[in-house]
């Protein structure tokens, strides 16, 4: 649960099947388990991507690495050390020839990021992920009850008054007959609703750390160089910046909007950018003219579970979920899809308009994106990791993430990060492999307690142990045991499970 008393709710889908893979084109080879998060803290889902979770609007998957036909390992880039690399270089000052004076190469040439979410189209979009029929949590926080301080907590009287949560699911609204409260007594009709103090002094702060947010939204995104001195190698930066005239032909500017809740400046660009979604999927990746919809692109690059969030020792633009826009003259050509997280920025998504393919932006949102990384660590010091994803060793399409240096691949066995140079001779003899080289270790958030685990039935908050005596013949164990297992023993006595 989040410090302001959030929970993140989520129903398992498990993930038996076989999908068709989007890498090597396997009909039936692509195994993951996948869930619905309705709701998501932001530190949940750090912990999740930290145990190779990954999210696909508001569907967050795992592969099942032992299984799949193309493994999928985590992948971040350390920031603050990171160096541009000579191809890099050469997209950096490709892209500032053309905004100084409009030279635009001819031939296409982009090893950067178009494709990196290749892997969320083709595991969970086109396996055909749709939201559960029912929301459970259309939420009204005042009516959760919360039982879950002990796995013994007794639960035969759950009608017994208890702590109020803020977050978390609600009974299905009833039809009631309309009732006129007699004289002295009951609500005046004639009246507002009367509101809690708490509800209003949330709203009010809720407002201020709004408007915070776009003030420092249109100034957070633009790299400003530090000067290196005379003996060290240019910064990332300087190589942005590198170049540019005061009045360049071009003039790009990088503009930051909150997605989720979708800020005024997110609301007046949807039309352009989704404009420019539905070009990028025709001319890159072949889709047919009817299937890149204003719906698919709200579900799965709009749409996102995880709650926006201010913190003391935050970044100034908050935590959650984000769209970088790439403004060429007055127009959007290309946009990052981005979530902000205690410990890193992470890409979801990139796509442009095709007429600029020859300028490589998959390379240069990606440069873009970890100097932004940078730029955050100054106001909070442990966000200091890039991450870009998956990294698809079996897929040389892919390996172009590894070019992003120095960077660490997640073990599927451990949890633990391994630099790449140490995994890349492991994944050249086999696509799986456990990368920690200390065959004793082992996953240290390992479930040990599945009573322990959080579920949310009925409006109530309980470990499973007492869902279980409550549910008896319930046989969903195994069930519950897999997912709490993917999750580890830490996320799965946070997160709620829900059960109907």
């Amino acid at each position: 649960m989040a410090a302001g008393g959030s929970y993140s709710i989520v129903e398992y889908f498990g993930g038996d099947g076989g999908h068709r893979c989007g890498y090597c084109k396997h009909e039936n080879g692509n195994f993951s388990h996948g869930m619905w998060s309705h709701t998501m803290t932001v530190q949940d889902y750090q912990d999740l991507i930290d145990r190779g979770w990954r999210r696909s609007g508001k569907y967050v998957y795992k592969p099942t690495m032992s299984k799949t036909c193309c493994p999928q390992y985590t992948i971040r880039c350390h920031a603050l050390n990171f160096h541009p690399s000579k191809t890099h270089k050469k997209t950096l000052k490709k892209v500032n020839r053309f905004l100084s004076r409009g030279e635009m190469p001819v031939e296409r040439h982009d090893e950067g990021h178009e494709d990196s979410l290749g892997e969320i189209m083709d595991s969970a979009h086109e396996e055909g992920v749709q939201p559960p029929r029912q929301d459970p949590l259309k939420i009204d926080h005042s009516e959760v009850q919360d039982i879950s301080t002990s796995p013994d907590t007794d639960t035969t009287n759950s009608a017994a008054p208890t702590t109020p949560r803020e977050d978390a699911a609600p009974a299905p609204e009833e039809k009631t007959p309309t009732v006129t409260p007699k004289p002295g007594k009951g609500a005046d009709p004639s009246r507002p609703l009367g509101r809690k103090a708490k509800d209003i002094r949330k709203e009010r702060r809720l407002q201020k750390e709004q408007q915070k947010q776009q003030e420092a939204e249109s100034s957070s995104v633009n790299p400003v160089p530090s000067k290196s001195s005379s003996n060290q190698p240019k910064s990332l930066e300087e190589f942005i910046t590198e170049s540019l005239p005061n009045d360049p032909l071009h003039r790009l500017e990088v503009r930051l909007v909150r997605s989720k809740p979708p800020s005024p400046q997110f609301k007046a660009s949807f039309d352009a950018s989704y404009q420019v979604y539905k070009l990028y999927q025709m001319a890159i990746h072949k889709d047919p003219p009817d299937k890149p919809t204003e719906s698919q692109f709200k579900r799965f690059l709009c749409d996102s579970p995880l709650e926006a969030e201010m913190a003391p020792d935050g970044p100034e633009v908050g935590y959650g979920s984000f769209h970088q826009q790439y403004w060429l003259d007055g127009r959007i050509v290309a946009v990052g899809v981005l979530d902000i997280l205690p410990s890193c920025v992470s890409s979801v998504y990139l796509y442009y308009h095709p007429d600029f393919s020859s300028l490589s932006l998959g390379t240069y949102s990606a440069l873009r994106e970890i100097a932004f990384t940078r730029q955050l660590q100054q106001q909070s010091p442990k966000l200091a990791y890039y991450y870009l994803g998956f990294y698809v060793h079996s897929c040389p399409k892919m390996r172009y993430k590894g070019q992003y240096q120095p960077s660490d691949l997640l073990c599927p066995e451990t949890y633990t990060w391994v630099s790449i140079e140490r995994c890349i001779p492991r994944l050249e003899i086999s696509a799986y492999s456990r990368l920690s080289e200390n065959a004793h270790e082992g996953d240290a958030c390992a479930l040990k307690e599945l009573g322990r685990v959080l579920v949310l039935h009925r409006r109530t908050v309980m470990p499973y142990a007492a869902y279980a005596r409550k549910r008896k013949g319930s046989n969903d164990e195994k069930e519950v045991e897999q997912y709490a297992s993917l999750l580890g023993q830490t996320c799965a006595e946070r997160i709620l499970l829900y059960r109907a």
